[in-house]
């Protein structure tokens, strides 16, 4: 479940324009693989932030597990984004209506809509063509489902989402 709190942030957070540090950049990259690395540079400034944000204290909270694909599944868990094209203020208003609306009524949707609310999913399959790690592309696949839903290790899995604060 998403909180209030998360999205208030991630809202704020997208209005300042450009992409993290570079000295960020250049971690984010270095824990990437080839593949990966042009799905990275696809998405937003901002999505690229909060992102080395999650990978970060990802990493913290889990030391020696924060593996490399690991990162990965934190740094790329919501690259499925990209597919959608919409820009701040038409993701808000799909995340409100898929609140209102319910997310699977609105995966069905085609379009943009749909393909934002679907992220998870198409995420995976860009992974997945990237050539990522299962882990990686699971998370991206798993991120918004329920903890007894996850295929991927309880501890790693609660680690990613209390990262994300979603």
């Amino acid at each position: 479940m998403t909180t209030a709190g998360h999205l208030a942030r991630r809202f704020l957070g997208s209005l300042r324009p450009g992409g993290p540090p570079p000295a960020d950049e250049a971690w984010a990259r270095d824990a990437l693989l080839a593949g990966e690395r042009p799905l990275w540079d696809r998405m937003s400034g901002p999505d690229r932030r909060h992102a080395v944000g999650v990978a970060r204290r990802a990493e913290e909270a889990l030391g020696p597990l924060a593996t490399r694909p690991v990162v990965a599944a934190a740094l790329l868990h919501d690259v499925g984004k990209v597919e959608a094209g919409l820009g701040t203020f038409a993701r808000v208003g799909a995340t409100l209506l898929a609140a209102v609306a319910g997310r699977e009524r609105l995966a069905r949707r085609r379009g943009r809509l749909g393909r934002y609310v679907r992220h998870d999913a198409l995420g995976a399959d860009l992974l997945a063509t990237a050539g990522s790690d299962p882990l990686t592309r699971t998370w991206a696949r798993e991120h918004h489902l329920p903890p007894d839903r996850w295929t991927v290790d309880p501890q790693v899995g609660a680690a990613l989402k209390a990262a994300d604060d979603d």
